[in-house]
Parts: structure tokens; C-alpha cells; sequence
């Protein structure tokens, strides 16, 4: 299974490509944390988090989860009732035949764990039926017509069908015998306090030395650990027994009995579902986030982040300070006409004689530049060229601009006419006022042509 987050994550997405409205908008979400600091899956989490602001994806991923370890529980809680009750019937006599007993407690067992360890070694690597699947399907277990409800039912399907989930399911299958042999432990435990027995045994072909011989080998283990295991005596003695036994040798082999559910029970279930859990942490379903969908957003956090260690900014280009000469102006207009009359007071100087200032009008066509250029060639003057807040710094236009300045004998100075409504424009347009004022000032800068500071 997904980590609850890599879950809600996953869910996000698959939402999103649906189209769904989520209670907050995932474009501004993704925006803010842009800035922000951390991993990319640490940031993505986050952002999941943020967009399910109400808590409405993460009720439904807990619900079906919630479900499905419900059912695993009263599993397991079946299991271990029916080995308690299985072995309390099957202990009801006070004489009790001890191979017997210790064959149908631990023989199947035996066979089906020897059985999937067989299976584990051939199926390395292939995965197995996915019976699970389809006994506990999340479809089953929550029921909803709603976009939500059916992404996370689809969500933990395709999880109940990844390829770790065999370690997942053995987990399981372990869990569900250790259950089993935990009841059948409990039902020995409790029936040896309150009931006494006598244990024997029975055999046709073997003699009173192979038992003995295979009760030693048997008890070893149990032994090990401090249990109580029969002696030769003790095992001749216990042979057809029908009646009361000495009570020293019925607990010797009372202890066999429950030191042999331990180690040869118990014990190895507990080693392979611990195997089963450390398999599944390695093979464990991992966010996938080389999909589009996660590079996407990656690349968006990424695109303006800038290491400062090693970011040198590129400063912005500045027109040169026009320099106002005291001789005689012409004064001109590109292309548009200008918004205010005298526009060309707000960047001369108030002493300069009004004699010396020679309007000519607005430089627009052919006509009009070939009239200017050659009016420049036989009057040194200083032009002063009026700029409106509309005209865009194109190919013509500055071409013009490189003609004026090069007919100019006395120089060519800029004055940028701003908008008389600016206070009153949106903030849209007066950043778009903005850009257009810097590109002018980069086209001057690169022509080093002077601007007049209004």
C-alpha cells in the first residue's frame, strides 16, 4: 500500500485529470508554494494536504482503509476463537494420546508453511494470485455513485494489484495462523490449569527406543528454552496408559507439548510474517513522480528558483541623461500626436528663449522624414524628439530613430510622453505601461541616445 500520503497525493492527481472541484483552487495552492522550502515529495504532500483544506479526500482514503484493516481484525479474532474452540473439543478426555494431539496441532500447520516456503523460492520475482483482492475489493467495502468515492476505490485496487502486494498478502496468511496457533495456545494453557491429564502413547510398528529416540529429538529445541522434556523412564511409562499418571511426568509432558506449539508452531509463523513485513517495506508501492502530471509541477516550482550563491543579476539597461544644449531646438513628435500642447516645456529648461524652439510637427510618413532629414542637413540644430506612451519600439520605428539621430548635427535627446489618465488605469495596464517605458529605455541605452528626465 501508498503511504497515507503518497495516497492522498495520488488521489489529487487522478482528480485533477478528472476535472473535479476541490475545495481549494490547486493553481493558487501550487503557486504559493512555489517559495516555499523542502523536497519535492515533502512539497507535494504538502500541496495535497493544502488543496484538501476540508478534509473530504482524507475521510474517504480512511474509511476504506479503516474497512479493510476492520475486516483483517475480525479475521484474525475468528481465527483465533476457532483454534481455541478446536482444541478445547479436542482435549476433552483426561487421557490424552500425545503424538496424537501433537499431530493435529502442528501437522497441517507444517504442511502449508513448508508449502509457501516451497512457493516463495519458485516464485521469486512473479507475482502471485491476488486472491485478497477480490475477497476484500474496495467496491465491496464503501458504496458511492461520487467522483471522490469512485477515484479512491479505483486508487486502492490498483494498489491490492502491485506487484509487492504478495508480501502484503503472505503477511497476511501469517497473521491468520499466528492467530490460530495463539488460540490453540490459549485453550492448552487455560485446560492444563483447570483440567489434570494423563498423556500416553500408541504405536504398531515402532518399538519403546525409536519413541524414546524421537521424543529426545523432538524436545530438543524446547528444551533450549527451559521447557521440560520426558525421560527415557518417563517415556516407557506413558505407554497405554488408561488411567491417573504421576504428576511430575504428566507436566513433563505437558511442557513438550506447549514448548513444541512454541518453537515448532509459533515460532517460525512469527519468522516469516516478520520476513513477509520486511519484504513488503522493500517492495512497498512508492509515489511515481516521473509521471507528467508531478514533473509538471516540479518544473513550475523550479523554473524561477535561483541559487543566490551563485546568481549574479543582470542589471536593467538605463537610457544615458539627456544633455540639453543652449542652442536652438526642433522639436518633433513620432508617429502620434502628443496629449497636452508645449509637451515639450516639461523637459527644457524654463530660461531657454521660445524664439529658439522650432516646432515641427509629427514625424510619421516618408514624406514627413524626408522633410525632416532635410531641413537636419542645412540646420545644426538639437532635436528633441517626443515619444507617446503608445508607440512600440519595432523595426520601423527605431529605424527612424537612427535616422533622426544621424541627420542631427547638434544631437538627438528623447523625451517619453506618459499617459495623462495613468492615475485612472487598471493595474493591469499600468504594468503594462511599465514594460513598455523599459523597453524604450533599453533601446536608448543600446543607441546612447540621451532621454530628457520630466
Amino acid at each position: 500500500m501508498l503511504s497515507p500520503q503518497d495516497q492522498l497525493t495520488e488521489l489529487v492527481r487522478t482528480l485533477e485529470t478528472q476535472q473535479h472541484v476541490f475545495a481549494t483552487d490547486p493553481l493558487l495552492i501550487t503557486e504559493k508554494l512555489q517559495g516555499e522550502d523542502g523536497k519535492p515529495i515533502q512539497k507535494l504532500h504538502r500541496r495535497a494536504s493544502r488543496i484538501d483544506s476540508n478534509g473530504a479526500l482524507a475521510r474517504v482514503l480512511g474509511k476504506i482503509d479503516g474497512r479493510i484493516k476492520g475486516i483483517m481484525v475480525v479475521m484474525s479474532v475468528v481465527w483465533c476463537l476457532s483454534g481455541f474452540l478446536g482444541l478445547f473439543t479436542l482435549l476433552q478426555t483426561n487421557v490424552v494420546n500425545f503424538f496424537y494431539v501433537l499431530v493435529c496441532l502442528l501437522g497441517f500447520h507444517t504442511i502449508m508453511l513448508l508449502g509457501w516456503l516451497v512457493m516463495t523460492l519458485i516464485n521469486q520475482g512473479k507475482q502471485s494470485s491476488n486472491w485478497f483482492a477480490n475477497f476484500v475489493s474496495p467496491s465491496y467495502l464503501i458504496r458511492g455513485k461520487d467522483d471522490v468515492t469512485k477515484a479512491a476505490v479505483d486508487l486502492y485496487e490498483r494498489q491490492l494489484q502491485h506487484s509487492g502486494m504478495r508480501w502484503y498478502l503472505g503477511r497476511f496468511s501469517h497473521q491468520l495462523w499466528l492467530a490460530t496457533l495463539t488460540g490453540m495456545l490459549l485453550a492448552i494453557i487455560f485446560l492444563l490449569i483447570v483440567r489434570q491429564y494423563s498423556f500416553s502413547w500408541e504405536s504398531t510398528l515402532l518399538s519403546d527406543q525409536a519413541l524414546i529416540t524421537l521424543t529426545q529429538v523432538l524436545g530438543w529445541l524446547p528444551s533450549m528454552v527451559g521447557f521440560d522434556v520426558p525421560n527415557s523412564n518417563a517415556i516407557v511409562q506413558s505407554r497405554l496408559v488408561t488411567d491417573a499418571m504421576p504428576l511430575t511426568v504428566a507436566r513433563q509432558w505437558a511442557g513438550l507439548l506447549v514448548g513444541s506449539l512454541l518453537m515448532y508452531g509459533i515460532v517460525p509463523r512469527a519468522i516469516a510474517w516478520a520476513f513477509c513485513a520486511l519484504m513488503f517495506r522493500r517492495k512497498k508501492m512508492r509515489l511515481d513522480i516521473k509521471q507528467p502530471y508531478y514533473q509538471k509541477i516540479l518544473n513550475f516550482w523550479q523554473c524561477q528558483v535561483v541559487d543566490a550563491d551563485d546568481f549574479n543579476e543582470v542589471p536593467v539597461p538605463i537610457a544615458p541623461k539627456a544633455n540639453v544644449s543652449a542652442g536652438k531646438k526642433l522639436v518633433a513628435l513620432l508617429e502620434y500626436p502628443a496629449e497636452q500642447n508645449n509637451w515639450w516645456l516639461a523637459g527644457l529648461d524654463a530660461n531657454i528663449n521660445n524664439n529658439e524652439i522650432e516646432n515641427f510637427g509629427i514625424v510619421d510618413d516618408r514624406d514627413d522624414m524626408a522633410r525632416l532629414k532635410t531641413y537636419l542637413d542645412s540646420h545644426p540644430v538639437q532635436v528633441l524628439l517626443g515619444i507617446h506612451h503608445k508607440a512600440l519600439p519595432d523595426r520601423g520605428t527605431l529605424r527612424k530613430l537612427d535616422q533622426i539621430a544621424a541627420h542631427a548635427k547638434d544631437g538627438l535627446i528623447v523625451q517619453l510622453l506618459s499617459d495623462a489618465s495613468a492615475l485612472d488605469l487598471t493595474n493591469q495596464v499600468a504594468d503594462h505601461q511599465d514594460v513598455r517605458y523599459q523597453q524604450w529605455q533599453t533601446a536608448l541605452s543600446a543607441r546612447n541616445i540621451g532621454l530628457v528626465n520630466t
